[in-house]
């Protein structure tokens, strides 16, 4: 049985281009986005990946960024859950703040601890630890299921609810997650043992 899942963080958004703290700002995909998008449903294509199941977030750019792929994939009508529990980390304060112009006001350390650290939350904002324990449960009790019973699973979604995911699915250290980066629409290939445990990784880069 092939239990496989695929992890793709969306494409680049307006405010990525922007420099801008997202969190759960709902803002869309630049015209690199899309075709970020596209590319990623074309590599999963070429790789003969066939799902049957998709989750995506509550935000737009990691729905739309899904649909892309799909549609590269050439699949329609499959099933979508859409979840706040895969939303990107709550910048709270932070949020449509420049980076640049939050090191301004705060200070260059302070506002890389905020980034960079494992439990420390930005003001009215999440931790990586705070998204962690959104994500896991989510992938525990409603994602491993449909990929253990093989049924091909597609996660759209961002780029620290996947950091999250990926600590528990390879065993990462706190340390060792804040140093994980991921490129927007580069497909993250998983391959699941009986006992749930990880028996391939491989990203779909070319």
């Amino acid at each position: 049985m092939d239990r496989m899942m695929v992890l793709v963080r969306h494409g680049q958004s307006e405010w990525n281009l922007k420099n801008l703290f997202t969190g759960w700002r709902d803002v869309g995909l630049t015209e690199q986005g899309i075709a970020e998008a596209r590319t990623a449903g074309q590599r999963m294509k070429h790789e003969g990946l066939t799902f049957g199941r998709t989750f995506t977030s509550g935000l737009i750019r990691a729905q739309r960024t899904l649909d892309l792929a799909l549609e590269e994939l050439g699949v329609a009508d499959l099933p979508i859950e859409r979840d706040i529990a895969l939303n990107e980390r709550d910048y709270g304060d932070l949020a449509g703040l420049n980076k640049d112009d939050a090191r301004k006001k705060w200070g260059e350390e302070q506002v890389h601890i905020w980034r960079r650290s494992y439990a420390t939350q930005p003001p009215g904002g999440e931790s990586l630890r705070d998204t962690g324990a959104r994500v896991w449960p989510y992938y525990l009790h409603t994602i491993q299921p449909h990929v253990m019973r093989g049924e091909g699973v597609l996660i759209s979604a961002h780029g620290n609810s996947l950091r999250a995911l990926i600590m528990a699915l390879d065993g990462l250290t706190p340390d060792e997650v804040v140093k994980l980066e991921l490129p927007t629409g580069l497909p993250i290939l998983y391959r699941l043992n009986a006992d749930t445990t990880v028996a391939e990784k491989r990203e779909l880069s070319e």
